[in-house]
């Protein structure tokens, strides 16, 4: 049996490419990223066998491709993910919700 080295293994189901999803890492060929597998799996505490349920474009292969690739990246993708929270603060605080302004019209 011939043994495949994991780093080929891992590149096989996580690329990075420059203007795709911020050119942040994600499943080859899919939108979905590595931080996203990592919220879904830590944060919301779905399984491997959960998310493919919910994205049944992905293999449970890439879930644990981006699992491995998430935990040897851990701090970098960490800091990625409270970024991105961080900005999407930012545009909502910036951005009226239409539904508020109506409701506070309706109530003057």
């Amino acid at each position: 049996m011939t043994q495949i080295p994991m780093a080929s293994v891992i590149q096989e189901h996580i690329e990075i490419t420059p203007g795709v999803c911020g050119g942040k890492p994600r499943i080859a060929g899919h939108r979905i990223k590595v931080q996203d597998i990592a919220i879904w799996y830590e944060d919301m505490g779905l399984s491997p066998d959960e998310i493919v349920y919910h994205h049944p474009s992905i293999t449970l292969a890439d879930v644990y491709a981006a699992l491995a690739y998430y935990h040897d990246c851990r701090q970098q993708i960490r800091q990625q993910i409270r970024e991105d929270e961080a900005l999407a603060r930012s545009i909502q605080e910036q951005t009226p919700s239409l539904l508020q302004k109506k409701l506070r019209n309706r109530n003057v």
